[in-house]
């Protein structure tokens, strides 16, 4: 098969379960097949539900649905079997000699969110086939996954430092614990199989760091609560140098139900469509309907790619903005966040913190953003205007401040 690119645009779907999420990512994939290039579609998802999507039958290899789109459901057991079985096998026979019952111990072998970050290796093995041009992932519905990558770097270190004098240590007691002990250590291939995980995480890593080719699409209903989280998520993706190049509100009443029964839930949403537009701006904010029916086969999907593109400022594949537009570091007891804010002028600026959410105005323009939760016991203490950001420095409260902590300050 003669290679489609070397370096694959990546597309990351994710969101809260019920969204849309696998909808969205699955028409995007159509659209770029569509344009003519080759893409692979993946869900990394434990429930998969891209086979319900695209209305077929998929397994856990890439298979061809229609012109230039393939599809897969990543199996997470067998991406285990392929990456972990010597460190399972020696870990499970550990505790089993401790009296543990078998069953449970190889359940024990795999620590938590493991599973899907076996699976996202599948996004490496597509970047070193060259293969395609675009790979679309539909992930699980959280950002739990995307926050675990953040590992590799100390994973790196650990591997650079210790891991030699660890496995030579090893070598050294391995027949004086096999005389004097019933301990099992773990032999050369459990060694190379961490190994060789960690290095492939590490890769990893940096092909979704590489912002000029991967980034993420944060997919949300106009409610509420799926809002707050997905700013959330927001939040953390821009302290690990994850890139979000759009957001997908779908589900939106249309205009024609103004005056009906649904009305006053078109108003709500339409509220919350405001606060998208300012916890995510100058990120796109692309829509989608509520369709007059489900949104599952080849037509649907193109219909529901169709408007979710229609306003955006580039094709489905191109990457639709290329900015981090938030940056929060911690020293000791300060914390300084520095924002894009395009519309911020000299002027007073007004900060209101209720709990982990920050809600910034200057003059009749407002932001509202997300604090990860480290900045929990964190109050404001003074905003300028910096370099053409919104500088904003905390300083730890002796106790958590009280919600509805406010201040105004000019903006300098």
């Amino acid at each position: 098969m003669t290679p489609a690119n070397t370096t694959p645009r990546t597309i990351l779907y994710t969101g809260k379960g019920g969204v849309g999420k696998t909808s969205v990512a699955t028409a995007t994939a159509l659209a770029c097949a569509r344009a003519g290039l080759r893409t692979v579609v993946m869900s990394t998802d434990p429930a998969h539900s891209l086979s319900d999507s695209l209305d077929t039958e998929l397994g856990s290899a890439p298979r061809e649905v229609a012109a230039n789109l393939f599809a897969q459901e990543v199996q997470a057991n067998e991406e285990m079997e392929r990456h972990w079985a010597s460190v399972q096998g020696w870990l499970s026979q550990l505790l089993a000699d401790r009296g543990m019952e078998r069953i449970t111990a190889e359940e024990l072998t795999v620590p938590p969110g493991f599973d899907e970050l076996f699976a996202l290796l599948q996004i490496k093995e597509h970047h070193d086939s060259g293969e395609y041009d675009v790979v679309v992932v539909d992930c699980a519905p959280t950002g739990e996954t995307l926050r675990l990558l953040s590992f590799p770097d100390v994973a790196k270190w650990w591997i650079d430092k210790v891991f030699p004098w660890e496995k030579r240590l090893m070598a050294a007691a391995r027949p004086i614990a096999k005389t004097f002990l019933d301990l099992p250590l773990p032999d050369k291939a459990v060694y190379d199989e961490v190994e060789k995980l960690v290095g492939s995480l590490v890769a990893m890593n940096e092909i979704l760091r590489d912002r000029a080719q991967t980034s993420v699409r944060l997919v949300m209903t106009p409610d509420r609560m799926v809002v707050s989280e997905a700013m959330r998520t927001f939040t953390y993706l821009n302290l690990y140098g994850y890139l979000t190049d759009a957001v997908i509100v779908n589900r939106l009443f249309p205009p024609e139900l103004d005056g009906g029964y649904f009305s006053g839930w078109r108003e709500t949403q339409l509220r919350h469509l405001e606060l998208v537009a300012s916890a995510f701006e100058p990120v796109p904010v692309l829509t989608a309907p509520y369709f007059d029916e489900e949104v599952i086969g080849e037509k649907m999907l193109g219909r529901l790619a169709d408007h979710v593109f229609d306003d955006a400022p580039g094709a489905p594949g191109d990457v639709l903005f290329d900015t981090l537009i938030q940056d929060i570091s911690v020293d000791g007891d300060n914390a300084t966040l520095l924002l894009s804010l395009p519309f911020v002028e000299k002027g007073d600026i007004g900060l209101n913190k209720i709990g982990l959410e920050v809600v910034i105005r200057v003059g009749d323009q407002k932001r509202t953003l997300m604090l990860p939760s480290s900045l929990s016991g964190y109050k404001p203490s003074g905003a300028k205007i910096e370099d053409g950001r919104l500088r904003v420095d905390f300083e730890k409260a002796e106790r958590a401040p009280r919600d509805g902590k406010s201040m105004k300050e000019p903006v300098t």
